[in-house]
C-alpha cells in the first residue's frame, strides 16, 4: 500500500500532539567503508550515465532534503547523474500505465508495496533478488517482503513501513475514567461507555466499511488465525469460509450489530471517520499518525496535544492484533535504460544507512529490525512499531485491488450480514467464490 509521506509540517504537528521526537538527522550520512569500496570500483563505470528517479507524492522540505542528499551521495560515489521527478499520488497509476505500455519511464521508482504484484504482472519491474540476498538488505525480515516476492523472485526492496493503531480521545478516557483497553472486551466496554456519556450519534469505535475496510477486517481475521486466500499450486484458494476467518469477520460486523458504530454509516472510510472524529463524533478508530494534521485542521485546532493518543489494536485475549503491512518500496523499472546503475542506486538507497533515514525523515517505520526495536521506548511510536513487527500483507496477487476496492467483495458481504439480508455463512461462501474468480482470472 502506498503510504503518503508525512511532511515537515505533519511531523511537527505529530510531535506536538504526541510528544514525538524528531528522528532524522540534518546532515548527510557518511559513506561506509563498504560503500567507499563500491564507489571506487563502480565510479568510473557509471561516469557519464544519467538515471531518472521517480519519487511519489508531493515534494516537501523534509522529503526534498533527503532526496537531494541521497542523490548527491550516489553521484559522488558512482560518477553518474540522477534526474529526480516528483509524481503526485493521483497521477501515479496513469504514469505507471503509460510507462509500462512503452512510454517514457524511469530507471528507478518509489512504489507502494501493494502495487508490486500488479506491475510485476505487467513485466514493469526488474528482479532485485540479488540485492536483498546480501549486504544490509539481507537483514530485512522476510515477512516484510510478502508482496515483493513472487514465484521466488523479489521485485522491490522495502524502504519504509506503515502500520495502524487505535487513535482515541485521551481527554474523554480521562474524563470518563476509562483505562486503555488491553483486550477486545475492554475495547467494546470502553466504546459503550463513551456512547452512553457522549450520545448515541457518537461511534464508540468506528466501523470502516469503505475503500480501506480490509485494514480493519484483515487485522481482526489475521489475529484470529484466518486469511483471505492462499496460493496452492497454480491456483488461489479462498479461505473466507474457514472458522478462523469467520471469527474475525464476526468481530468486524459486531462493531455495528452490537451497537458500537451506527448502521447508517456502513460505507465510511478512514477519511470519513477522521472528519467525524475531528467533530467529536468518534471515540476510537483504526488509523495512523498521518491523520493528525487533518484532525487538527478539521477541528480548527481544538483537537491536538494530550487530547489524543494511540494504543495497539488488542486481540480477544490480550496482546497486539496483527496489522496490515503498509509501506513504500524502491524498485528498478523494467524498461530502465541504465539497469546496472539503477541497481546500484537501489542498493545505496535501501541500505541500512539511507533506508533508515528515508523512513525516519518521512514519518514511516524503518524496516531494519534494530532500528524498529529502538522505537519501542518512544511512547508515540511504540504502538506502531509493535504492530509493524508482526504485520501481514494482503494476497500477493495482481487482481487483489479489484477484489479489495473495485468490487468491494468483503465490504459487500459485511453489509448484507449487518443489514440482515444474509447469514454470515452464506455471505462468506458467496464472497469466497467471487474472490477466487477474481484472483484466478488471467492477467
Amino acid at each position: 500500500m502506498r503510504i503518503a509521506q508525512i511532511t515537515a509540517t505533519t511531523v511537527t504537528t505529530a510531535a506536538l500532539a504526541l510528544g514525538l521526537a524528531a528522528c532524522g538527522s540534518g546532515g548527510t550520512p557518511a559513506a561506509s567503508p563498504s560503500a567507499a569500496a563500491s564507489a571506487a570500483a563502480s565510479g568510473p563505470k557509471y561516469a557519464g550515465k544519467e538515471l531518472t528517479f521517480w519519487r511519489l507524492g508531493d515534494s516537501n522540505p523534509a522529503a526534498q532534503k533527503y532526496t537531494d542528499e541521497l542523490v548527491a551521495a550516489f553521484e559522488q560515489q558512482t560518477g553518474a547523474k540522477v534526474k529526480v521527478e516528483w509524481i503526485p499520488w493521483p497521477q501515479v497509476n496513469d504514469k505507471f500505465t503509460a510507462a509500462a505500455a512503452g512510454g517514457t519511464g524511469p530507471d528507478v521508482t518509489e512504489i507502494g508495496n501493494d502495487q508490486v504484484p500488479l506491475w510485476q504482472s505487467q513485466e514493469a519491474l526488474e528482479p532485485v533478488t540479488d540485492i536483498v540476498a546480501s549486504g544490509d538488505q539481507a537483514q530485512i525480515p522476510k515477512n516484510l517482503m510478502g508482496l515483493e516476492t513472487i514465484d521466488g523472485e523479489t521485485y522491490a526492496v522495502p524502504w519504509g513501513g506503515g502500520s495502524r493503531a487505535v487513535l482515541y480521545r485521551a481527554d474523554w478516557f480521562k474524563e470518563l475514567k476509562i483505562d486503555v483497553p488491553k483486550t477486545w472486551d475492554d475495547l467494546t466496554a470502553a466504546a459503550k461507555k463513551i456512547q452512553s456519556k457522549k450520545g448515541k450519534d457518537v461511534d464508540g469505535f468506528a466501523f470502516n466499511g469503505g475503500s480501506d475496510a480490509n485494514h480493519l477486517l484483515g487485522a481482526l481475521a489475521w489475529t484470529a488465525g484466518g486469511d483471505y486466500a492462499v496460493k496452492e499450486g497454480d491456483k488461489w484458494v479462498g479461505k473466507l469460509t474457514d472458522p478462523a476467518f469467520k471469527s474475525g469477520f464476526a468481530q468486524y460486523t459486531g462493531l455495528v450489530t452490537d451497537g458500537l458504530s451506527s448502521k447508517s454509516r456502513l460505507t465510511q472510510n478512514t477519511t470519513d471517520i477522521r472528519t467525524r472524529f475531528a467533530n467529536n463524533k468518534v471515540g476510537m478508530y483504526l488509523t495512523a499518525s498521518w491523520d493528525l494534521p487533518g484532525i487538527d485542521e478539521d477541528s480548527k485546532g481544538k483537537l491536538k496535544g494530550d487530547k489524543l493518543a494511540f494504543f495497539p489494536l488488542p486481540s480477544k485475549d490480550g496482546g497486539e492484533a496483527q496489522s496490515f503491512l503498509g509501506g513504500n518500496d524502491i524498485a528498478v523499472w523494467g524498461g530502465a535504460k541504465e539497469k546496472d546503475a539503477a541497481k546500484e542506486f537501489v542498493k545505496l538507497a535501501s541500505g541500512k544507512e539511507w533506508g533508515v533515514k528515508y523512513a525516519k525523515d518521512g514519518g514511516l517505520l524503518p524496516v531494519y529490525p534494530d532500528a524498529l526495536a529502538a522505537l519501542s521506548s518512544d511512547p508515540a511510536q511504540a504502538p506502531f512499531a509493535a504492530a509493524f513487527a508482526k504485520a501481514k500483507a494482503f494476497p500477493a496477487n495482481p487482481h487483489w485491488t479489484e477484489a479489495n476496492e473495485t468490487k468491494a467483495v468483503l465490504q459487500n458481504a459485511a453489509r448484507t450480514v449487518i443489514e440482515g439480508k444474509s447469514s454470515a455463512d452464506d455471505a462468506l461462501a458467496k464472497a469466497n467464490k467471487e474472490l477466487e474468480d477474481i484472483l484466478n482470472a488471467a492477467s
